[in-house]
């Protein structure tokens, strides 16, 4: 029996420091801050980081806070547009903790009193912007709304980094008037793209006579130069001929003597006495020529009748 107290009070004692650890040591994870409320009272030297962190039993509470980027879906809320058209608009909300302390001190549910406060906001915005700006700068409402809803969330130690909205319904008879919009659009359209096919065609087509047209003329061109550059080497080559045989007949001419030109000549005379003409156009040059075959003739008669006396028949009496 002495034994068994010693044996009680170390139990005990045991569980004293069990407890007392259990009370006084806590872990805070990387993504969290933990706010100490020391007898009710909380300051920024209270506010512990991540690792593992010892309070005093009894006197500390401890408050974890998640750091953590997180998301709250606003439900379908119905909104009236500045020209009084009701639509239905849902959106999501990102927004993070950026002072554990504001978060746990100035507001008591950080989520739902940003979920509130983006209600009325989108109302405000809506009730500011026409139906059709609203479908339209969808992306310019999504800016607004997170600038209005970061001012206010501001002094509660949240800050909200997005806010998207996801569907915006319009009122059937819009959606309606919508469709038919659409569909003369498209209509329009159609009508414009094979307008512009049409012409672009009619374009190229004019396009590729013009170049067709340049083309022939380019190549009549061509032709002209060729047949004119043909025509002036052939000119070329009938002068050369010309030129050469000029030559050749001037060469082969002072060879000729006077006597095969009065050959010719007489060749000639011969041609001519054959015409039908009665007149004849004898050139001085001929008269020149023929006059030493004339004085030829005329002194060879007078030999012949010189040497045909004494031939004469016997019984004739001699001249004189």
């Amino acid at each position: 029996m002495d034994f068994a107290y010693p044996i009680v009070g170390v139990v005990v004692l045991i569980v004293v420091v069990l407890v007392f650890l259990y009370l006084s040591v806590r872990i805070v994870q990387q993504y969290e801050r933990m706010v100490v409320f020391r007898l009710g009272k909380t300051n920024e030297r209270l506010v512990r980081e991540p690792g593992l962190r010892f309070l005093w039993p009894v006197i500390d509470r401890p408050v974890k806070v998640d750091i953590r980027e997180q998301f709250i879906e606003v439900p379908s809320q119905t909104t009236i547009t500045k020209d009084n058209a009701p639509i239905n608009v849902d959106f999501l909300i990102y927004w993070r903790i950026v002072d554990p302390l504001k978060s746990l001190v100035n507001v008591a549910y950080f989520a739902g009193a940003l979920q509130g406060v983006a209600t009325t906001t989108l109302r405000a915005v809506i009730g500011d912007i026409l139906l059709d700006e609203v479908l339209s700068r969808r992306e310019q409402i999504n800016e607004v709304l997170r600038t209005k809803l970061d001012e206010v969330t501001e002094r509660w130690g949240g800050k909200v980094t997005t806010v998207e909205i996801r569907e915006i319904t319009p009122p059937r008879d819009v959606q309606d008037a919508m469709n038919r919009q659409l569909s003369a659009e498209r209509t329009r359209r159609a009508v414009i793209t094979e307008s512009e096919g049409r012409r672009q065609s009619e374009i190229n087509v004019a396009e590729g006579e013009k170049q067709a047209n340049i083309l022939r003329a380019e190549g009549e061109r061509q032709a002209q130069i060729l047949r004119a550059e043909a025509f002036r080497q052939a000119q070329i080559l009938n002068a050369e001929g010309f030129s050469l045989a000029l030559e050749r007949i001037y060469a082969a001419a002072r060879t000729i003597d006077q006597k095969t030109m009065l050959l010719q000549y007489l060749e000639a005379l011969k041609a001519i006495g054959a015409s039908p003409s009665t007149k004849y156009v004898i050139p001085t040059e001929f008269t020149q020529i023929i006059e030493p075959l004339v004085r030829g003739l005329g002194a060879g008669m007078a030999a012949g009748s010189i040497v045909a006396g004494p031939a004469a028949p016997t019984g004739v009496p001699p001249a004189g």
